[in-house]
């Protein structure tokens, strides 16, 4: 079937998740970390993603924000600035404040404008996505956004892929679902989804049970993708 609906991974997907420690670093307050932000916000990230998986398979979930606040607790610590209450402050501010990628808006807008469903999949809390959404100015591209809160557990468990064929009534192969994630994208290619893996860093393939169907560089070339 031809594709209808184009769901979005949040986090690393629209969202720069670099941003927050990348601004940080230029602020004159925490000049600690201008040489070192790009480790921290690795770390960050790992952990956090490492969390969800953690509290997933042994039955412990939580809301986005307080695994997001865990690991940055634990990438504070691994670089040694885990004395700076103002610092771990303003980076979970800017967490809320976080950039879209420069070709987000007119990517969705091309989406909408060929009359595609849009949609935000993601581990993040509604108040999370409503900030992130905002702070971008992508509102008006995205019909919903729909977090994993609804069903209490993190990805890849198919209980999140649910959500889709729940809200829009659409079939499986009707979705092209996107992700920045390769263990996302592939979880999601074996519930059924065509996938797309945006692989900006050039990372190996997961050696998973499935593969994404597509891999891309960034997200331009998305309507074409889908048909349009």
């Amino acid at each position: 079937m031809a594709i209808t609906t184009c769901v979005f991974d949040a986090y690393g997907t629209l969202f720069d998740v670099a941003a927050a420690a990348r601004q940080a670093a230029i602020e004159p307050n925490f000049s600690q970390i201008k040489d070192s932000w790009p480790q921290l916000a690795d770390h960050w990230r790992q952990k956090q993603l490492q969390y969800t998986w953690l509290r997933a398979i042994s039955n412990a979930h939580t809301d986005f924000w307080e695994v997001t606040q865990d690991g940055l607790d634990w990438a504070l610590e691994k670089m040694g600035v885990a004395d700076d209450p103002a610092l771990r402050t303003r980076l979970l501010n800017l967490y809320w404040e976080l950039q879209a990628y420069p070709e987000v808006p007119a990517m969705l807008t091309a989406l909408k404008a060929g009359g595609m469903n849009t949609a935000i999949l993601s581990n993040g809390s509604p108040k999370m996505l409503e900030g992130a959404v905002q702070s971008a100015g992508i509102g008006n591209v995205l019909d919903i956004c729909l977090s994993v809160e609804s069903v209490g557990i993190f990805k890849p468990d198919t209980r999140v892929y649910d959500l889709v064929g729940a809200h829009f009534g659409c079939a499986k192969d009707e979705v092209l679902f996107v992700s920045s994630n390769g263990w996302d994208a592939a979880g999601a290619a074996g519930y059924g989804f065509t996938t797309a893996w945006v692989n900006r860093a050039g990372e190996p393939m997961d050696r998973l049970p499935w593969t994404p169907q597509h891999v891309l560089p960034d997200l331009i070339t998305i309507p074409k993708l889908s048909g349009l």
